[in-house]
């Protein structure tokens, strides 16, 4: 019998092809436009900007608040390059090893306190609410790429 944890790791491996046919669309992104803001987009408003924010989201719900580190959110300004976004997610893959290994669907809600209301939510929950973010903001990188004159790629799971 699987394990949610087996469940969990598939669909993270689904997430990370994903991204990385994102990140390799971003290469052909120049590094002006990579960081080029453009207000219409929340979150900063850059290519960069936005996955900066998809990592401080893995960074707030899995590293600090679930695994109880204490780990240092990713400022936009220490990632300028996509090489350096690409690293970054690459320790957001390492606690996300580490909090799959952990899942379980007998876990305790974890409690967390947005804008001073208090809540909880599954292990489940929280998985599910940092992978869909990301997909949302995945395709907000791909809009904003359309108005800047590129031809966006297909990053569905499924293509």
């Amino acid at each position: 019998m699987e394990m949610l944890s087996d469940f969990a790791k598939k669909q993270y491996e689904f997430v990370q092809g994903s991204r990385n046919v994102l990140f390799e669309y971003c290469k052909t992104i120049s590094p002006e436009d990579f960081i080029n803001q453009n207000t219409s987009f929340g979150r900063g408003g850059s290519m960069r900007n936005l996955l900066i924010h998809i990592a401080n989201t893995y960074e707030y719900w899995i590293a600090n608040l679930a695994l109880k580190k204490d780990l240092k959110y990713a400022k936009y300004e220490d990632n300028v390059t996509l090489q350096d976004v690409i690293l970054l997610f690459d320790e957001v893959d390492i606690f996300m090893e580490e909090f799959i290994s952990k899942i379980d669907l007998s876990d305790k809600e974890i409690v967390y306190e947005i804008q001073g209301n208090k809540n909880s939510a599954s292990p489940l929950k929280l998985f599910s609410h940092v992978i869909t973010h990301e997909y949302h903001h995945k395709g907000q990188i791909l809009t904003l790429s359309r108005h800047l004159g590129y031809i966006p790629v297909d990053t569905d799971i499924m293509r």
